[in-house]
């Protein structure tokens, strides 16, 4: 009988939840039309509220869910990327921005491509082969130098996690996790009096599409962190977190993952290449989107309008996936599950996403007013 506790048997937990996880998401997000572009598109363009207001309860939800964790010790925070030491100050609102232009250009992040390609648009899959392979030049390609000599190497060493909690509460005079309940408490506050506003502008699937998102990443955070953990590995003797590509606990991201897909892929013999948490998320997230729109009847086979159309869903695929490896994670992996964990790097991250699609879709209204005189 196999051991519960085996190597083999929590890297198997990991994935098969990683893959639930995925088709969960997939599902809400394809329903309620999840979309962080399009959920800045709608304020930006006409002051529209109800996908921002679906967004903002999701961050609420996986924010409360994952200091909870954090709180009761259930996973080693400092382990992850979101607390990390190493604070990159410039590579986050750089690859944020960038990222931010790429989603507009592509008609969302990664995750909202994902879903779109299960419900049948093959401009989905177009852009995110393309980001994949950015993603992967990024990692440890032709584009890795740029990304690490040029702006990784102005990251500076903290001594300390990357928490609003562990950077502000010493300089304060506050414990770092009374801190982290402070500031929480004062966004589920400003959350609260939003979601009370615009709660007329929300429909049922939104309220649903929030509260399924958000409750997805502590979700993650407790698979990988609690459920991959083991306290010593039987052959390195070593504490080791199983089933996740940076051998950390991981959340829930998008643009490493089809990167680690596309090794997947290409180099499907070579044993050192293995399906991992963020991979089989994606995969989920592909079928579970597929499920929805069969059910739904909203499964529709989408091509390019054009050759401009064809142009910008590429160069939004190469944006994403180098500013997205850049920024250590896309408008999930650092808006929701890096905001999630209070990191500073994610603030610097999400405010680069945002400025760079407020840039694109100005940019986008002068060309239409251009083609229309």
């Amino acid at each position: 009988m196999t051991d519960p506790a085996s190597p083999v048997a929590v890297t198997h937990a990991v994935l098969w939840g990683g893959l639930a996880i995925g088709l969960l998401l997939g599902a809400a997000a394809q329903a309620s039309r999840f979309c962080t572009m399009g959920a800045l598109s709608d304020w930006f363009s006409y002051g529209g509220t109800a996908r921002l207001t679906m967004w903002v309860l999701a961050a609420a939800v996986a924010a409360t869910g994952s200091m909870a964790l954090v709180a009761t010790g259930v996973f080693d925070a400092t382990r992850t990327l979101a607390w990390s030491d190493r604070f990159l100050w410039l590579s986050y609102p750089v690859g944020g921005a960038l990222f931010g232009v790429g989603m507009v250009l592509a008609s969302g992040c990664p995750q909202r491509n994902l879903v779109r390609a299960g419900a049948g648009s093959l401009k989905a899959w177009v852009t995110l082969l393309v980001a994949a392979l950015v993603a992967q030049m990024t990692l440890r390609g032709v584009l890795a130098p740029l990304r690490v000599e040029q702006l990784d190497t102005f990251g500076v060493a903290l001594g300390r996690p990357q928490d609003l909690g562990s950077l502000f509460g010493p300089l304060l005079g506050i414990a770092p996790a009374t801190l982290r309940w402070i500031v929480l408490a004062g966004l589920l506050a400003a959350v609260a009096v939003l979601l009370w506003r615009t709660r007329a502008a929300m429909d049922r699937w939104q309220w649903v599409g929030g509260l399924v998102v958000g409750a997805l990443v502590p979700a993650a955070w407790w698979l990988t962190g609690q459920i991959g953990f083991l306290a010593e590995h039987p052959d390195t003797l070593e504490p080791a977190w199983l089933g996740t590509a940076s051998r950390r606990p991981e959340a829930l991201s998008f643009a490493a993952p089809l990167a680690h897909g596309l090794d997947l892929l290409t180099l499907w013999s070579d044993r050192n290449t293995v399906l991992t948490f963020g991979v089989a998320v994606s995969l989920g997230v592909l079928f579970g989107s597929a499920v929805s729109a069969l059910l739904r009847r909203e499964f529709r086979i989408e091509a390019f309008r054009d050759a401009g159309d064809l142009g910008d869903h590429l160069f939004g695929g190469v944006l994403m996936g180098f500013g997205g490896v850049t920024a250590v994670g896309c408008s999930i992996g650092q808006g929701l599950s890096g905001m999630a964990m209070l990191s500073a790097g994610a603030c610097l991250a999400l405010a680069g996403m945002v400025a760079g699609t407020w840039a694109a879709l100005r940019l986008q209204g002068w060309r239409l007013e251009r083609a229309a005189t």
